[in-house]
C-alpha cells in the first residue's frame, strides 16, 4: 500500500529555535507529520565554521529529544568540500527525513557552502513534494530572493548590501527577503531591530529591492508556519510577523491565522501607515497563556529576581527558596539554547547572587537570640535599677514582669542582676 503523501510545511522562526518558547511550534509541525518518532534531521551548515560546532549540535539534539519530544539526527554538511561519504550521507538523510531543521550561525557562510550543491534542490523538493522544512535565525535569512550579510555589516562595518539568497520562496508565491530577529533589542541604546540593521540601514536596503519583492520580518521567539497544500499560515510564539514594503508595515500578531495570499496582498495594500491585524479572540487567549508560562529568558529571570527580592523584604524564606528553585529550573530549561548571547550567563549570575543573599539571611536568622536582644534587655535592666534605687518598686516590678512575659528571666543576686532566655510558655 502506497504511504499517504506528507503535508508540505514551511516554518520560519525569528530566533529562540531551541528554547522553551518555541517547543510548542516544533511540536505543532511534528504532529502533522505522522506518528512519533518522526524522522527529522538537523542540518549543521550555518554554524559549521565554529569551533564549538559539535557542542551546538549536541545541545540542539538534547533539546529536540527532551523538550520537544522527538529525536533528531545530524545531517553533517559543514563545508562544501567535505569528504564525499560525509556529503552523500548528509544528502541521503535530508532526502529521507520528514523534517529538516537548520538554525543559528552565519547566513553568508551557509550560502557559500550550499550554492552549487544538492542542498538547495533537496530543500525545494521537500517543499514541493512533501515534508517539512524549518529554518530559523541565520538559516531563515537564506530562504528569500535576497539576504543580508549580517555579521559583515554589523560587526565588520561593511556597507549595507543585499546578497542573492536561495530563493526557495518565490516559487511558493512569496517574492521576499526574510529578516528574522525582526524585533531585536540587544543594542540597548542603539537601534538593532531588523536583524541588527536598524531603521536607517533597512531603509537604504529596502529602496534597492525590485518592485515585486517585499520584506518578511519574523520577531524573536516567533514562528510563521505555512501549510503549502492549503495555502494557509499561522503565527505562533510571543511576537509578530511583519510584511513591509516601501516603509509601510502590516503586522500579524501571535495567534493570527491567514492565507499566504494575505501576506502577498499586505505588501501591495494602499496606505503609508503601519497596520496591525487583530488575531482571532480564541487564538489570542492561547497565546497569552503560553507567553506567561514561557517568556524569554531575560524577562523570566527579571521576574524571578523581583519575586525573590519581595520575599526577602517580607522575610518570607519559603517564597525566597521557591524563587531560587524556579530560577534554577529556568536555567536548566534554557541550557540547550544554541544562541550565543550572554543571557544564560546573566541568569547564572542572578542565581548565584540570590544564593548569597539567602545565605546572609540565614546567618542573621541563626544568630544567638540572646545576642540579638541583649542591648534592649540591658537598657531595660538599667531602667529597672534606677527605679529600684529610687525605691519605685512598682515600676521595677513592672519592668521585670514585662521582660518575663517576653521570655526573659531575671535573677537578682548579691553580686548583681543577671538574665537569660527561657522558652515561651503556651497560653492556657
Amino acid at each position: 500500500m502506497r504511504p499517504a503523501a506528507l503535508p508540505r510545511i514551511l516554518t520560519i522562526m525569528g530566533s529562540g529555535e531551541t528554547t522553551p518558547t518555541m517547543a510548542r511550534a516544533h511540536r505543532t509541525v511534528l504532529d502533522r507529520l505522522g506518528e512519533r518518532p518522526v524522522s527529522a534531521v538537523l542540518l549543521d551548515t550555518p554554524y559549521g565554521f565554529q569551533e564549538n560546532a559539535d557542542d551546538i549540535s549536541d545541545r540542539a539534539l538534547d533539546y529536540f529529544r527532551d523538550s520537544v519530544g522527538n529525536p533528531f539526527t545530524v545531517a553533517t554538511f559543514r563545508s562544501a568540500d567535505v569528504d564525499v561519504l560525509i556529503r552523500e550521507t548528509a544528502q541521503v538523510r535530508i532526502r529521507e527525513a520528514r523534517l529538516v531543521f537548520a538554525g543559528p550561525g552565519s547566513p553568508t557562510y551557509a550560502l557559500r557552502q550550499w550554492v552549487g550543491t544538492e542542498i538547495p534542490r533537496l530543500l525545494a523538493a521537500k517543499l514541493g513534494q512533501g515534508g517539512a522544512v524549518t529554518m530559523a535565525s541565520a538559516a531563515a535569512l537564506t530562504l528569500g530572493r535576497f539576504t543580508i550579510p549580517v555579521y559583515e555589516i554589523y560587526k565588520v562595518g561593511e556597507a549595507p548590501r543585499w546578497l542573492s539568497g536561495l530563493d526557495l520562496l518565490t516559487p511558493l508565491g512569496l517574492p521576499v527577503a526574510v529578516i528574522p530577529h525582526y524585533d531585536n533589542a540587544e543594542g540597548g541604546n542603539h537601534d538593532t531591530r531588523f536583524c541588527y540593521l536598524g531603521e536607517r540601514r533597512l531603509r537604504v536596503l529596502e529602496a534597492e529591492l525590485p518592485d515585486e519583492v517585499f520584506i518578511l520580518g519574523v520577531d524573536g521567539h516567533t514562528a510563521l508556519v505555512m501549510d503549502l497544500d492549503t495555502g494557509s499560515a499561522s503565527v505562533l510564539g510571543l511576537g509578530t510577523v511583519t510584511v513591509r514594503k516601501d516603509g509601510r508595515s502590516t503586522v500579524f500578531p501571535a495567534g493570527s491565522e491567514m492565507s499566504i495570499a494575505d501576506l502577498v496582498a499586505a505588501a501591495s495594500a494602499a496606505g503609508g501607515d503601519t497596520v496591525a491585524i487583530q488575531p482571532p479572540v480564541a487564538a489570542s487567549v492561547g497565546v497569552v497563556a503560553e507567553a506567561s508560562s514561557s517568556r524569554p529568558l531575560r524577562e523570566e529571570v527579571a521576574n524571578l529576581e523581583r519575586i525573590f527580592q519581595t520575599s526577602l523584604d517580607e522575610c518570607d524564606a519559603p517564597a525566597a527558596v521557591r524563587a531560587i528553585l524556579a530560577l534554577e529550573e529556568t536555567i536548566q530549561a534554557w541550557s540547550r539554547d544554541t544562541d550565543q548571547s550572554d543571557a544564560l550567563a546573566q541568569a547564572r549570575s542572578a542565581l548565584r547572587a540570590a544564593i548569597v543573599c539567602l545565605g546572609e539571611m540565614a546567618v542573621a536568622g541563626s544568630r544567638d537570640p540572646a545576642e540579638t536582644v541583649g542591648p534592649f534587655v540591658d537598657a531595660l535592666l538599667a531602667e529597672r535599677l534606677r527605679a529600684r534605687e529610687a525605691r519605685d518598686w512598682a515600676a521595677a516590678d513592672a519592668i521585670r514582669d514585662r521582660l518575663l512575659t517576653a521570655g526573659v528571666e531575671i535573677h537578682d543576686t548579691p553580686d548583681g542582676t543577671s538574665w537569660g532566655l527561657h522558652p515561651a510558655q503556651p497560653v492556657s
